[in-house]
């Protein structure tokens, strides 16, 4: 139990170490368009059209990962992928024409993060732990927001004094680094050498509504994740102030991962769920009715405590009872419906802009969307019947008491 225990614990934290590197790089991705532009000659609708396919191919990926994780194993796939990841960036260092650059982003980085991320931790982790997953899942969620504080201001303090070749090359060379070290530290996965059972009911069967409450999740986070510092811009502020959202948003889910770890061992995952979705719903309430900038950063805050944490909660919920040998299968599904929602909600961010100008309606939708994962996981206690006495039939004999 001892060892279990110790194999357990390693897990979440080499699970956060890696999580700092596929996230980190992931989410830096952004801060080279502008800059890439300039250095490269690259086209923005080429830089745009890339971004896109990559995180297509990251959803489409996941019931191969999936298949994988269960075939070889959370470690090997988990290094495997940070060593794809990692190349992109140094593939993206020496790249010279706009063709060469758009096939390493989307395919390196592409297939990278999908082996890299939420779905081979969580495989990792769950194996180690078991249905008491829930608290290694939280703590390993932090890496996270680790790699989107951390990277990308990593990234913009280069770019000046070495470039943006460099700073690739560095940035790639640091994840090559962590892997290195990963392929000392990650505990060994041991993939259950029984064959699995029948699939059936198995896998998320019975799960519904908490796969659609991670879809509604979905479908907001990207959208206040990328587009709140632009409407930070459209009502009056200076890009530098409403970049700094992003900070704010991360410090905050941090914490509130951080913290939930703790929570899980009082509560359960569902009950912290529910507490979640409310908070995200006035979060994004507030972002729709609100016209003062200043405002948004009580929306960053709010929405950074109640999103990121959903991640590894839910992960905590659907991996309970699972066999061991279809844990990566059986995921594939949650995260290749995340993915698609979430660029499902982008789009329609997009189209709720291009018609009133603004992203309030569709962080009004979002708040009802939240609200709808609230009730979506609170549960439905069925009708007790009033249990009366029985009518004597009409054709039975009356008794002495009855005379």
């Amino acid at each position: 139990m001892a060892m279990r225990y110790r194999s357990g614990s390693r897990a979440a934290w080499t699970g956060m170490a890696a999580m700092t590197v596929s996230f980190g790089l992931n989410f830096s991705a952004g801060v080279f368009f502008t800059p890439a532009v300039a250095a490269y000659g690259v086209n923005v609708a080429a830089i745009t059209m890339a971004a896109a396919a990559a995180t297509g191919l990251t959803g489409l990926a996941q019931p191969v990962i999936g298949m994988l994780l269960d075939r070889v194993g959370a470690r090997s796939v988990l290094l495997t992928a940070l060593t794809l990841l990692s190349a992109s960036y140094l593939t993206l260092a020496v790249v010279q024409q706009t063709w060469q650059f758009v096939l390493a982003y989307v395919i390196l980085g592409g297939l990278g993060f999908a082996g890299s991320s939420s779905l081979a931790v969580s495989t990792l982790i769950s194996r180690a732990h078991g249905d008491r997953a829930g608290p290694a899942l939280a703590r390993a969620a932090v890496g996270i927001n680790l790699g989107q504080l951390i990277t990308p201001w990593a990234a913009t303090a280069l770019f000046e004094p070495v470039g943006v070749r460099t700073t690739y090359a560095l940035l790639g060379a640091a994840g090559l680094a962590v892997t290195a070290a990963l392929a000392v530290f990650l505990p060994a996965d041991r993939v259950p050498t029984q064959p699995p059972g029948p699939l059936g009911r198995e896998g998320l069967g019975g799960r519904g509504r908490v796969l659609a409450s991670f879809g509604l999740h979905a479908a907001t986070l990207y959208v206040v994740v990328l587009l709140l510092p632009k409407h930070a811009t459209e009502l009056g502020w200076s890009s530098v102030d409403a970049g700094r959202l992003v900070a704010v948003s991360a410090i905050a889910a941090g914490i509130a991962s951080a913290a939930s770890a703790r929570l899980l061992h009082r509560h359960s995952p569902e009950a912290l769920l529910r507490v979640l979705h409310l908070v995200r719903a006035s979060a994004l309430a507030l972002a729709a009715i609100t016209s003062d900038p200043r405002a948004l950063v009580a929306v960053a805050a709010l929405f950074g405590i109640a999103s990121f944490p959903v991640i590894p909660l839910t992960m905590a919920v659907l991996t309970r009872g699972l066999q061991p040998a279809r844990i990566g299968r059986s995921l594939a599904p949650a995260w290749l419906m995340h993915q698609f929602l979430a660029g499902l909600g982008l789009a329609g961010a997009a189209l709720v802009h291009s018609l009133s100008g603004d992203y309030r309606g569709y962080f009004a939708l979002g708040a009802a969307l939240s609200l709808t994962a609230v009730l979506l996981l609170t549960p439905h206690r069925p009708a007790t019947r009033r249990h009366l006495p029985e009518a004597p039939a009409l054709d039975s004999a009356p008794t002495k008491s009855a005379l």
